[in-house]
């Protein structure tokens, strides 16, 4: 993850739980969680001040939610002090069991890594997921050249054939397109895929 971007996140960890909590209420997502995610377990990474484990477990998941920032993660315990929240890091996620879950959620996380680092990323979504297990990834589309914004948070430019490579003869496509996310008003590119079983 990049180092610059969580520490973007930890100086500005109120502001932007607040911004994250006053958004509208991201239906399109929640839409697809309902239509595609199976019963169970679900890890979500970048989970951010908690807004979506606390919509998991409030649908009956038992949820999990994990990131690279402490400080949005000391807001999500404020806000949520009966959920579950813990430390993670993409791309190694190192502490986040393998094959442990029938579902992942990263909403709009991937684009904070450099290119080199999105294969190991997905690879390793994908391998905490039990076999049959469904991946949600979407990611904010940036055309062009890398951009930092006015905090200084990372956005890289890349292509989704880059993810689908990730992917290929590990998981099977259910979901593939590119709307405006109903709750920022960005563009954001949706992965629902299957972990292939065995």
């Amino acid at each position: 993850m990049d180092r610059a971007t969580i520490g973007a996140y930890d100086a500005g960890a109120e502001a932007f739980a607040k911004d994250w909590h006053e958004q509208p209420a991201p239906a399109d997502l929640h839409a697809l969680v309902k239509r595609f995610f199976r019963p169970g377990r679900v890890a979500d990474i970048g989970c951010g001040s908690g807004r979506e484990v606390a919509f998991l477990a409030a649908g009956g998941f038992d949820a999990v939610g994990y990131d690279a920032s402490d400080a949005l993660l000391e807001q999500a315990r404020l806000r949520y002090p009966r959920l579950s929240f813990q430390t993670a890091v993409l791309p190694g996620l190192a502490g986040v069991p393998e094959s442990a879950f029938d579902n992942v959620l990263c909403e709009t996380v991937i684009m904070h890594l450099r290119r080199p680092q999105m294969l190991e990323a997905v690879r390793r979504l994908l391998a905490i997921l039990k076999a049959g297990g469904i991946l949600y990834l979407s990611w904010r589309v940036t055309e062009g050249a890398d951009q930092r914004d006015p905090h200084g948070r990372l956005y890289s430019a890349f292509d989704s054939a880059l993810i689908r490579e990730a992917l290929d003869g590990a998981a099977e496509l259910l979901l593939d397109d590119e709307p405006v996310s109903a709750s920022s008003g960005k563009t954001i590119h949706r992965i629902v895929a299957r972990k292939n079983a065995g």
